[in-house]
Protein backbone atom coordinates (compact mmCIF):
# COMPACT_ATOMS: atom_id res chain seq x y z
CA UNK A 1 0.00 0.00 0.00
CA UNK A 2 1.41 3.57 -0.79
CA UNK A 3 1.98 6.19 1.96
CA UNK A 4 -0.41 8.65 1.42
CA UNK A 5 0.43 12.24 0.16
CA UNK A 6 1.10 15.40 1.76
CA UNK A 7 -1.73 16.95 0.71
CA UNK A 8 -4.39 14.18 2.22
CA UNK A 9 -2.36 14.03 5.49
CA UNK A 10 -3.16 17.69 5.36
CA UNK A 11 -6.88 16.88 4.66
CA UNK A 12 -7.27 14.25 7.35
CA UNK A 13 -5.70 17.12 10.16
CA UNK A 14 -7.71 19.84 8.81
CA UNK A 15 -10.93 17.19 9.49
CA UNK A 16 -9.98 16.27 12.85
CA UNK A 17 -9.21 19.56 14.00
CA UNK A 18 -12.52 20.62 12.92
CA UNK A 19 -14.55 17.96 14.43
CA UNK A 20 -12.57 18.92 17.61
CA UNK A 21 -13.77 22.66 17.83
CA UNK A 22 -17.60 21.26 16.66
CA UNK A 23 -17.31 18.87 19.65
CA UNK A 24 -16.32 21.88 22.02
CA UNK A 25 -19.12 23.96 21.32
CA UNK A 26 -21.61 21.30 21.27
CA UNK A 27 -20.54 19.98 24.25
CA UNK A 28 -19.81 23.37 26.65
CA UNK A 29 -23.39 24.42 25.10
CA UNK A 30 -24.77 21.06 26.69
CA UNK A 31 -23.10 21.08 29.81
CA UNK A 32 -20.89 24.26 30.54
CA UNK A 33 -17.07 24.52 30.57
CA UNK A 34 -16.28 22.79 34.02
CA UNK A 35 -18.32 20.05 33.20
CA UNK A 36 -16.83 19.42 29.69
CA UNK A 37 -13.33 17.40 30.12
CA UNK A 38 -10.88 17.53 26.64
CA UNK A 39 -12.00 13.36 27.06
CA UNK A 40 -15.45 14.16 26.02
CA UNK A 41 -14.15 16.44 23.56
CA UNK A 42 -12.16 13.76 21.92
CA UNK A 43 -14.91 10.97 22.25
CA UNK A 44 -17.21 13.26 20.38
CA UNK A 45 -15.27 13.90 17.73
CA UNK A 46 -14.16 10.74 17.18
CA UNK A 47 -10.71 11.47 17.53
CA UNK A 48 -7.93 9.83 19.58
CA UNK A 49 -7.13 11.88 22.76
CA UNK A 50 -3.99 12.38 22.07
CA UNK A 51 -4.75 15.20 18.73
CA UNK A 52 -6.67 17.62 21.18
CA UNK A 53 -3.12 18.42 22.42
CA UNK A 54 -1.48 18.02 19.34
CA UNK A 55 -3.87 20.56 18.13
CA UNK A 56 -4.26 22.89 21.35
CA UNK A 57 -2.42 23.87 24.61
CA UNK A 58 -5.37 23.08 26.55
CA UNK A 59 -9.18 23.36 26.93
CA UNK A 60 -9.29 27.15 27.31
CA UNK A 61 -7.95 27.55 23.96
CA UNK A 62 -9.56 25.48 22.41
CA UNK A 63 -13.15 26.18 23.34
CA UNK A 64 -11.77 29.93 22.84
CA UNK A 65 -10.79 29.21 19.58
CA UNK A 66 -14.16 27.37 19.26
CA UNK A 67 -16.76 29.85 20.45
CA UNK A 68 -14.69 32.38 18.21
CA UNK A 69 -15.17 30.14 14.74
CA UNK A 70 -18.49 30.46 15.74
CA UNK A 71 -18.58 33.80 15.97
CA UNK A 72 -17.02 34.80 13.20
CA UNK A 73 -18.66 32.40 10.93
CA UNK A 74 -22.45 33.96 12.33
CA UNK A 75 -21.14 37.38 11.62
CA UNK A 76 -20.23 36.60 8.25
CA UNK A 77 -23.72 34.31 7.36
CA UNK A 78 -25.27 37.74 8.86
CA UNK A 79 -23.01 40.36 6.89
CA UNK A 80 -23.53 38.23 3.24
CA UNK A 81 -26.88 36.93 3.41
CA UNK A 82 -29.16 37.61 0.43
CA UNK A 83 -30.38 40.44 -0.58
CA UNK A 84 -26.10 41.18 -0.01
CA UNK A 85 -25.50 44.59 0.41
CA UNK A 86 -22.69 47.30 0.83
CA UNK A 87 -24.48 49.38 2.76
CA UNK A 88 -22.97 50.48 5.67
CA UNK A 89 -25.26 51.29 7.88
CA UNK A 90 -27.26 48.07 7.07
CA UNK A 91 -24.16 46.08 8.04
CA UNK A 92 -23.83 47.04 10.94
CA UNK A 93 -27.12 46.61 12.00
CA UNK A 94 -26.67 42.86 10.89
CA UNK A 95 -23.11 42.33 12.83
CA UNK A 96 -24.97 43.61 15.87
CA UNK A 97 -27.86 41.59 15.15
CA UNK A 98 -25.87 38.29 15.28
CA UNK A 99 -23.80 39.00 18.00
CA UNK A 100 -26.60 39.76 20.09
CA UNK A 101 -28.44 36.64 18.39
CA UNK A 102 -25.61 34.30 19.72
CA UNK A 103 -26.18 35.61 23.63
CA UNK A 104 -30.23 34.54 23.24
CA UNK A 105 -29.88 31.44 21.39
CA UNK A 106 -26.46 30.19 23.07
CA UNK A 107 -26.76 31.36 26.94
CA UNK A 108 -24.81 28.96 28.50
CA UNK A 109 -21.98 28.80 25.76
CA UNK A 110 -21.52 32.68 25.95
CA UNK A 111 -21.83 32.81 28.98
CA UNK A 112 -18.80 30.54 29.56
CA UNK A 113 -17.03 32.23 27.02
CA UNK A 114 -17.37 35.60 28.63
CA UNK A 115 -16.32 34.23 31.73
CA UNK A 116 -13.14 32.40 30.38
CA UNK A 117 -12.05 35.74 29.47
CA UNK A 118 -12.32 37.37 32.57
CA UNK A 119 -9.91 34.07 33.80
CA UNK A 120 -5.88 34.24 34.82
CA UNK A 121 -5.43 33.31 31.38
CA UNK A 122 -7.66 35.86 29.85
CA UNK A 123 -8.02 36.60 25.89
CA UNK A 124 -5.59 34.06 23.64
CA UNK A 125 -5.23 35.34 20.32
CA UNK A 126 -5.90 32.68 17.58
CA UNK A 127 -6.54 32.28 13.89
CA UNK A 128 -10.53 32.63 14.47
CA UNK A 129 -10.51 35.25 16.80
CA UNK A 130 -8.47 37.45 13.89
CA UNK A 131 -10.64 36.56 11.25
CA UNK A 132 -13.82 37.70 13.96
CA UNK A 133 -11.65 40.84 14.36
CA UNK A 134 -11.40 41.46 10.51
CA UNK A 135 -15.19 41.10 9.91
CA UNK A 136 -15.77 43.65 12.72
CA UNK A 137 -13.73 46.30 11.43
CA UNK A 138 -14.34 45.80 8.40
CA UNK A 139 -17.94 46.38 9.11
CA UNK A 140 -17.05 49.60 11.40
CA UNK A 141 -14.65 51.05 8.11
CA UNK A 142 -17.97 50.65 5.39
CA UNK A 143 -19.60 52.02 8.52
CA UNK A 144 -17.67 55.42 7.77
CA UNK A 145 -15.17 55.35 10.68
CA UNK A 146 -12.08 57.74 9.93
CA UNK A 147 -9.78 56.06 12.60
CA UNK A 148 -10.51 52.07 12.68
CA UNK A 149 -7.89 51.20 15.02
CA UNK A 150 -9.78 53.08 17.58
CA UNK A 151 -13.48 52.66 16.83
CA UNK A 152 -12.88 48.80 15.87
CA UNK A 153 -12.09 47.72 19.77
CA UNK A 154 -14.80 50.26 20.86
CA UNK A 155 -17.54 48.12 19.11
CA UNK A 156 -15.78 45.16 20.17
CA UNK A 157 -16.17 46.28 23.72
CA UNK A 158 -19.80 47.22 23.31
CA UNK A 159 -20.97 43.98 21.71
CA UNK A 160 -18.67 42.32 24.59
CA UNK A 161 -20.92 44.40 27.08
CA UNK A 162 -23.75 43.96 25.95
CA UNK A 163 -23.62 40.23 25.87
CA UNK A 164 -22.28 40.48 29.16
CA UNK A 165 -25.20 42.54 30.34
CA UNK A 166 -27.67 40.19 28.64
CA UNK A 167 -26.23 36.68 30.73
CA UNK A 168 -25.72 38.66 33.98
CA UNK A 169 -27.11 35.89 36.24
CA UNK A 170 -29.52 37.43 38.26
CA UNK A 171 -29.95 40.81 36.82
CA UNK A 172 -30.01 40.05 32.73
CA UNK A 173 -31.07 43.27 30.56
CA UNK A 174 -33.30 42.52 27.69
CA UNK A 175 -32.21 42.09 24.60
CA UNK A 176 -34.05 44.61 22.72
CA UNK A 177 -33.06 47.32 25.13
CA UNK A 178 -29.52 46.95 24.20
CA UNK A 179 -30.12 46.64 20.88
CA UNK A 180 -32.03 49.89 20.65
CA UNK A 181 -29.13 51.78 23.08
CA UNK A 182 -26.19 50.40 20.24
CA UNK A 183 -28.56 50.69 17.35
CA UNK A 184 -28.93 54.36 19.10
CA UNK A 185 -24.90 54.93 18.97
CA UNK A 186 -24.61 53.67 15.34
CA UNK A 187 -27.73 56.01 13.92
CA UNK A 188 -29.41 53.27 12.89
CA UNK A 189 -32.84 52.65 11.98
CA UNK A 190 -34.60 49.92 13.58
CA UNK A 191 -36.00 48.33 10.75
CA UNK A 192 -32.19 47.55 10.03
CA UNK A 193 -30.95 44.54 10.62
CA UNK A 194 -33.62 41.26 12.18
CA UNK A 195 -35.45 43.55 14.30
CA UNK A 196 -36.94 41.46 17.09
CA UNK A 197 -40.27 39.68 16.98
CA UNK A 198 -42.70 41.59 18.87
CA UNK A 199 -42.74 38.71 21.43
CA UNK A 200 -39.47 37.53 21.20
CA UNK A 201 -35.86 39.04 22.15
CA UNK A 202 -34.74 39.68 18.51
CA UNK A 203 -31.10 39.14 17.37
CA UNK A 204 -31.04 36.38 14.33
CA UNK A 205 -33.58 34.83 12.00
CA UNK A 206 -35.12 32.30 13.13
CA UNK A 207 -33.95 29.52 11.00
CA UNK A 208 -31.40 27.07 11.64
CA UNK A 209 -30.62 27.78 14.83
CA UNK A 210 -29.41 24.76 16.26
CA UNK A 211 -27.36 23.89 13.31
CA UNK A 212 -24.11 24.41 14.38
CA UNK A 213 -22.31 21.46 11.74
CA UNK A 214 -22.67 23.96 8.90
CA UNK A 215 -19.95 26.13 10.56
CA UNK A 216 -17.32 23.33 11.35
CA UNK A 217 -17.70 21.57 7.68
CA UNK A 218 -15.81 18.13 7.13
CA UNK A 219 -16.29 18.16 4.09
CA UNK A 220 -14.36 20.41 1.72
CA UNK A 221 -17.41 21.05 -0.85
CA UNK A 222 -19.15 22.51 2.05
CA UNK A 223 -16.38 25.33 3.91
CA UNK A 224 -16.97 28.71 4.30
CA UNK A 225 -14.56 30.80 2.23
Amino acid sequence: MSPRSALVNEELRRRSKERLLHAAVELVDERGYEATTLGDIADRAGSARGLVSYYFPGKRQLVQSAVHRLMHRTLEEALERKPRTDDGRERMARAIDAILGLARDRPVLMRQHMAGLLQAEGFLPCPEQRRLAELLSDTVARHGSQDVESDYPMLRALLMGAVYAALMPGAPMPLPVLRAELFKRYRLDWEMGVPPDPEGTGGTEEKDRTDLARFFATDPGTQSK
